[in-house]
């Protein structure tokens, strides 16, 4: 497995100079770590801000992963991937989250996280070869679309409706809180096909959307309005992941063919559930490393800042601050590197899944409002960019399922 190099230049932050390879990841995976870092540093970084206003990042971006191969990471090679596994995949998504904008890391992450894998598991040839390739190159865009206004955790209570009629089914509802929703070209969608509803009665189509107009590739105006195929999409504001599109769709008497069903019909509930792990391990691992990149950009700070004639890093509360933050960004580490292992194994169990997901979300909005602490009113600014992290973080309690829901799973599998 090999991904194409960059000719950038490094950070100078070498992962490997600064400790050895965490098993699971070899001298493999952390020379791969070099050139999606070099490609981070020169061609991500410096415009994050500029994508973060304007709430949106371009699709040349998207083009430009896929033409380095970093899309396919994790992707057989007969569909243009690189023929690795989740640990390559793994190395994708710690190091977006070094960018410094989760909402970069998830408008790239998400179509090959979880909008693919549905298809790549569960389509028929025909399926995997239509909607999987452009996907991996950057040319198409692809969106899972599951959340409702009035169903979120509760996957079994999805009210959007797909009425079989002659040829395919007609679908009619809303899907809210959708991570690339505006520019999707296609929506893997969770739609309820039978009366009785709950587990076996949600179905997954395939909704592909038509040609957007001439030049309106990065017009979320334009990409949002209806087609001619029943379907809007309007970019919703939020408190953090700005340069992510999330969208409120509605669905309206759109015609979906009958070979764009994926697996069984009202057999979507299993794929659903069997998505979830990977979601939930690519955020903890996402967390750490935005704990790392928030620690050393605190570090640096209370390094150089001084006060009452002292460095602010000489100072003991700043030490003890920085020590427990540390020590849980490292506990968060072990655990996840941990789970990241067994899934590659195929023996991770939802119960390490649901830890993984509780303790890593809800330490990285500790340590980034720990590390805005440590600014003081620098960390209140732009600047820094400690802020962001901070507003990023606080979706990981509640996306991929919340702090609440992986609570009840834990106690339930331990028996409670």
């Amino acid at each position: 497995m090999s991904a194409t190099d960059t000719s950038a230049a490094s950070s100078g932050v070498d992962h490997g100079a600064a400790r050895l390879p965490d098993p699971p990841f070899t001298a493999e995976h952390e020379e791969l770590r070099g050139s999606i870092r070099r490609w981070v540093d020169a061609e991500l970084k410096p415009h994050v801000q500029a994508w973060e206003d304007a709430e949106w990042v371009p699709s040349s971006v998207f083009r430009r992963a896929g033409e380095l191969g970093f899309l396919g990471l994790a992707y057989p090679t007969e569909f243009g991937g690189q023929g690795g596994g989740p640990i390559h995949e793994a190395v994708l998504q710690q190091e977006l989250a070094r960018s410094g904008s989760a909402g970069l890391a998830a408008a790239l992450g998400a179509p090959i996280t979880i909008a693919t894998p549905p298809i790549l598991k569960f389509g028929t040839p025909e399926q995997r070869e239509r909607w999987v390739p452009p996907v991996l190159t950057g040319e198409k865009v692809a969106a899972l679309a599951i959340t409702e206004p009035g169903t979120g955790s509760d996957v079994a209570g999805v009210q959007t409706t797909a009425t079989k009629v002659d040829g395919g089914f007609v679908v009619n509802g809303e899907k809210c809180y959708i991570t690339g929703g505006v520019r999707a070209d296609h929506l893997v969608a969770a739609v309820k096909t039978s009366e009785e509803g709950g587990h076996g009665g949600i179905s997954f189509l395939v909704i592909e959307r038509p040609p957007a107009p001439e030049g309106a590739e990065d017009d979320p105006a334009a990409l949002g309005a209806d087609r001619g195929d029943g379907i809007t999409a309007r970019p919703l504001q939020k408190l953090g992941w700005h340069a992510s599109d999330t969208a409120l769709i509605s669905l309206q008497d759109v015609f979906v063919p009958e070979d764009h069903l994926l697996g069984e019909l009202n057999g979507a509930f299993k794929l659903i559930m069997s998505n979830f792990a990977w979601e939930r391990i690519s955020m903890a691992l996402g967390a750490v490393a935005g704990m790392d990149a928030v620690l050393e950009t605190t570090k640096s700070y209370v390094a150089e800042r001084r006060a009452f004639g002292r460095r602010i890093a000489d100072f003991q509360g700043t030490r003890w601050a920085l020590a427990e933050m540390g020590t849980k960004a490292e506990a968060c580490r072990a655990l996840t590197f941990e789970a990241l292992r067994k899934h590659e194994l195929g023996v991770v169990t939802p119960m390490e899944v649901a830890q993984v997901k509780l303790m890593t979300q809800r330490a990285m909005v500790e340590v980034a409002d720990g590390c805005l602490q440590l600014h003081g009113g620098a960390g209140y600014m732009k600047e820094y960019g400690v802020e962001r992290a901070l507003r990023d973080a606080r979706l990981g309690p509640i996306g991929g399922g919340t702090d609440e829901i992986m609570k009840d799973v834990i106690g339930r599998l331990m028996g409670v």
